[in-house]
């Protein structure tokens, strides 16, 4: 039976079964994030990142939406000064599933607007459904994209793609996005969560340690320079020679051929 988490209310929650936890988008009807949701989406995701139970991790809103973006009622009674207090908070959540240190998809149905995009984005691949709509429309509320979407994108899909999205606010279908790189790989709505939880699944008995130095290696490596990232990556590697699941690994591909090792997870 899968256990679900006890830490956060109805908006947000952790439903974790065979190794997969599936951090599920639950503010009806379309997922708009306020800041209530924004806070327990940090204390879910830092609860992903810390429980030996997940082995990889799957971002769904339901098949309706996946998140439609902030509340935008909300942001319209807030001043200046509430802003500059809440911009922090709001990209510390979307951080922390960045941070999470496994494999993370998303599976995107319906909308993944504004913020529901940066969230995606904060994903190692997203999965989404033929009917998936996505984009940054934040312009046409007369500001930017501030949980994100203006570094992530540019990173994931190149500057002059990401600021056509950016200065547009306009929205791309699936088939689109698939062409841009902005999403891995597009299938039938009612296949989505199945796909996104196989995708999962494969790194459920994986050598932990090494995805997450293979994960850190890449999403470090490209804020610094080359030859910093290069020296990380020497780093991380190296260390992997103190784990397990390295002399597993090694040992069971001289004596079995690759793809056969039964790893522990440390």
């Amino acid at each position: 039976m899968p256990s679900v988490s006890e830490a956060t209310d109805d908006f947000v929650r952790l439903e974790v079964a065979d190794g997969v936890g599936v951090l599920r988008l639950d503010r009806p009807p379309v997922n708009a994030m306020n800041a209530a949701m924004q806070d327990q989406l940090k204390v879910v995701a830092e609860e992903a990142a810390r429980r030996g139970d997940v082995r990889a991790v799957v971002l769904y809103g339901g098949e309706r939406a996946f998140a439609a973006g902030a509340d935008v009622k909300e942001m319209a009674a807030m001043s200046h000064a509430q802003m500059i207090a809440r911009a922090e908070p709001l990209q510390a959540a979307f951080t922390a599933v960045a941070a999470i240190p496994k494999p993370v998809a998303a599976a995107i149905t319906g909308y993944a607007l504004g913020g529901g995009l940066e969230l995606a984005l904060a994903a190692d691949v997203r999965i989404c459904a033929e009917n998936a709509k996505l984009g940054q429309p934040e312009i046409l509320l007369g500001v930017i994209p501030g949980a994100g979407g203006t570094q992530r994108l540019a990173r994931l899909i190149g500057p002059s793609r990401a600021k056509e999205l950016i200065f547009t606010g306009g929205t791309i279908d699936a088939d689109e996005a698939l062409r841009l790189g902005l999403v891995n790989k597009v299938v039938r709505a009612e296949d989505l969560l199945s796909a996104a939880m196989a995708w999962a699944t494969q790194f459920a008995h994986g050598p932990t340690v090494a995805l997450a130095a293979a994960k850190r290696a890449v999403d470090v490596g490209l804020g610094v320079a080359l030859d910093d990232g290069l020296l990380l990556e020497r780093q991380l590697f190296a260390g992997l020679f103190a784990t397990r699941d390295r002399v597993i690994g090694m040992r069971s591909f001289a004596e079995q051929g690759p793809g056969k090792a039964e790893f522990v997870g440390g």
